[in-house]
């Protein structure tokens, strides 16, 4: 390695401290010549959702910084959990009510000065106190993006009956069988327990005996299944195509389908909708500085993101002036006339036991 080159690997920080000392040594390099990459100069890093790195949704800190930060795409939270605790240094994390426990309880997401968030007096409320949101007494999550889990289904190839009065029972009915997709989640155990009557406070805390009796619900979900789905975009093709009727599904889901003028429609099953609320989590583990954290959650949490994520994507989102500068006929597609309201109507999903929640799942999806 030439001298200019060790030099340049030095600057990107490519070079461990052994080897730029003995470097330095052998190219007669004087210490106070290296660079010295400095926190603030670390490039802000990212955990994020696919699709959430476009820069519509974090404008204000790209026009600030001249770029975007650096982004680390997962599927879901336990992977994104895992990699940091593997050692991978993040900045900033996008969980969800229900997941954010686990970097708290890890150690390794901290308080967040509202303070220091120009954006944050204009959220609504209930968001500001959410569950997940504050733990502790502290704020751990600023609330961002919302929406419903619910069923997205082809209003032309359903029954009179379903039509009518949907409900979660369309996994578990025969008459379905093959023509149904449920998410590859947890949340199937969840809804067994709405169909078999828990409170929605209990499906979050089941018992064994609960999980007994939930069981054989789950297993005809899976077996009824033509796919336990991943990728949104899965069950968007199949719904399209007529190769499912039905399929548990985010807001993005039917929207995408009546754009393409395909009858479809967004369940309020009888049982219950789902309400989840995600948002951004600052982590111990990063190597930027934080003022450039903090402008990433102002940016997210601006009216412009949110008129952003609702035209875009079909969801909610925190900023109440977001509402009042999207396309009416965007807000009215969501179907949310009054967003504090819908909010308060939805079941919204929360912390649970992950392992015991996890092994029920995946004992029954074996099967499949």
């Amino acid at each position: 390695m030439n001298k200019l080159k060790f030099v340049d690997r030095m600057a990107q920080g490519k070079v461990s401290r052994r080897d730029m000392l003995r470097g330095a040594a052998a190219f007669g390099v004087g210490m106070v010549m290296l660079p010295v990459r400095s926190r603030a100069d670390s490039v802000l890093t990212c955990m994020e959702w696919s699709g959430y790195d476009q820069d519509a949704f974090f404008k204000s800190y790209t026009a600030k910084h001249g770029k975007a930060p650096n982004f680390s795409i997962f599927a879901n939270e336990e992977e994104a959990l895992q990699k940091v605790r593997g050692g991978f240094s993040a900045d900033i994390m996008h969980p969800c009510t229900y997941s954010v426990f686990r970097f708290t309880d890890a150690k390794i997401a901290e308080p967040i000065a509202t303070s220091k968030l120009s954006n944050w007096p204009d959220l609504f409320e209930p968001l500001k106190k959410a569950p997940g949101v504050n733990v502790d007494g502290s704020v751990v999550m600023t609330p961002c993006d919302w929406g419903n889990s619910s069923i997205a289904y082809r209003t032309d190839l359903v029954d009179a009956d379903f039509n009518k009065q949907p409900s979660w029972t369309i996994f578990t009915d025969d008459k379905y069988a093959g023509r149904v997709a449920m998410i590859d989640d947890v949340v199937a155990a969840q809804i067994a327990g709405l169909i078999n009557g828990l409170e929605p406070s209990q499906i979050f805390t089941m018992t064994d005996d609960d999980f007994a009796k939930a069981k054989p619900l789950v297993e005809k979900m899976v077996k009824n299944s033509r796919f336990l789905w991943k990728d949104p975009t899965e069950i968007d093709q199949a719904l399209a195509s007529g190769e499912i009727v039905a399929a548990y599904a985010w807001n993005e889901t039917a929207k995408t389908l009546k754009e393409q003028g395909i009858a479809a429609a967004y369940a309020v099953p009888k049982e219950g909708i789902f309400t989840w609320l995600c948002g951004l989590t600052l982590l111990s583990t990063g190597k930027a500085s934080k003022d450039d954290a903090y402008d990433f959650l102002d940016a997210w949490l601006s009216p412009e993101t949110g008129k952003a994520l609702i035209e875009m994507d079909g969801y909610g989102h925190s900023n109440k002036k977001a509402f009042q500068i999207a396309d009416p006929k965007k807000v009215a597609a969501l179907g949310i006339t009054d967003p504090e309201a819908a909010l308060n109507a939805g079941i919204l999903l929360q912390k649970y036991d992950s392992p015991k929640y996890t092994k029920f799942w995946e004992e029954i999806k074996a099967t499949k």
